[in-house]
């Protein structure tokens, strides 16, 4: 009998491991990551075009509706998204929604290049991060759960944990809506991301639910006679018209290098969550598995961290040049008027 190397016996569990759902999962989740991230460049490009000539999205105007280029980002985005879409209904959500640390990777790199916001070298590091935690987590994702209605699914919606959880996310996202959105909207950050990510984590359990009774559909098992099917399909509407508006207002309100891994953080979080709950991933997995997982997550953690600290630290040069700036006109009796909204714009950024 053949003796296997160890590298041949590795290999081989790896195909084991990753399923061919697994794979097509794997390889849609990046194409959505590719259309997402460049969406976040197109739309943040639509959004101060159509600010300069109309209402800020971030005071609560909508003027970036006619705005054409802001209609190319939110058309790529959805490309994105129906990849993304396509990809929940193959792979776990353990799987797939981590795979969004790509698209932070191909926003901070065009904001670099198209938007000019700076990205510093430990902002490199921490997209080296992500790649490196994500690929943990791929290596070691759980099979998907085998589903044969999407009754099933809406029963595992009905668990009283997932309820509970749900009643949270619901309560959490309207306190921040009618309470803090109001008095902290324009200089706190995670008061809109806070909003996305909260509704957002729902919306994907809805989105897996209508990607499986899509698949069973087309394999020869109709699903579109059930209710549910369309229950869950109500909820994704009002989800992601929810996150699409408080997603416009932080975009157009802050940096898009710091929106894009802070919502990143939160939504995967707030995700995988809500995936552990409701579809019971890490019953599958041996505790290796999940503390390897969750390794991987808390490098991909570390990564976004390092991204936004780069932020902190290119606002406080430009305040400290304004400062000195302002200084220098004053002595030297020149008019400033310049820098003071300079300074207003970097203060009000780092907040």
């Amino acid at each position: 009998m053949a003796v296997r190397s160890p590298a041949e016996m590795t290999s081989t569990s790896w195909r084991e491991e990753m399923s061919s759902d697994n794979v097509k999962g794997l390889v849609l989740a990046l194409s959505s990551s590719f259309f997402i991230g460049a969406s976040f460049i197109v739309k943040k490009k639509g959004l101060k075009k159509a600010g300069a000539s109309g209402i800020r999205a971030g005071v609560g105007g909508y003027s970036y509706l006619y705005e054409p280029l802001w209609w190319v980002g939110m058309i790529t985005m959805i490309v994105g998204e129906i990849a993304n879409f396509a990809a929940y209904a193959f792979a776990p959500a353990l799987l797939v929604t981590p795979l969004g640390a790509l698209s932070i990777i191909i926003s901070a790199a065009l904001a670099h290049i198209i938007l000019r916001e700076r990205l510093h070298i430990f902002g490199i590091l921490g997209c080296v991060l992500c790649v490196v935690g994500s690929t943990t987590i791929v290596l070691h994702a759980p099979q998907e759960r085998e589903i044969h209605s999407v009754t099933e699914v809406w029963e595992l919606a009905m668990d009283p944990a997932f309820l509970m959880y749900a009643a949270l996310v619901i309560t959490a996202a309207l306190i921040l809506i009618f309470y803090f959105i109001p008095q902290y909207g324009q200089t706190h950050i995670m008061v809109y991301i806070g909003v996305c990510s909260l509704v957002g984590s729902l919306s994907v359990m809805s989105v897996k639910a209508i990607g499986i009774a899509l698949k069973l559909t087309l394999s020869g098992m109709n699903q579109l006679i059930y209710p549910e099917t369309w229950v869950f399909t109500v909820v994704v509407i009002a989800c992601v018209l929810t996150q699409m508006n408080y997603l416009n207002k932080a975009l157009d309100t802050f940096n898009t290098a710091v929106v894009s891994p802070i919502y990143y953080v939160m939504f995967t979080s707030l995700t995988i969550v809500a995936s552990v709950i409701m579809f019971k991933d890490w019953d599958r997995q041996s505790p290796t598995q999940v503390i390897t997982e969750i390794c991987g997550f808390v490098t991909i953690l570390s990564g976004t961290f390092l991204l936004h600290k780069t932020k902190d630290m290119s606002d406080g040069l430009s305040s400290s040049m304004s400062l000195r700036l302002s200084k220098h006109s004053e002595e030297d009796g020149l008019n400033g008027e310049g820098i003071p909204l300079r300074r207003q714009e970097s203060l009000r950024s780092s907040v």
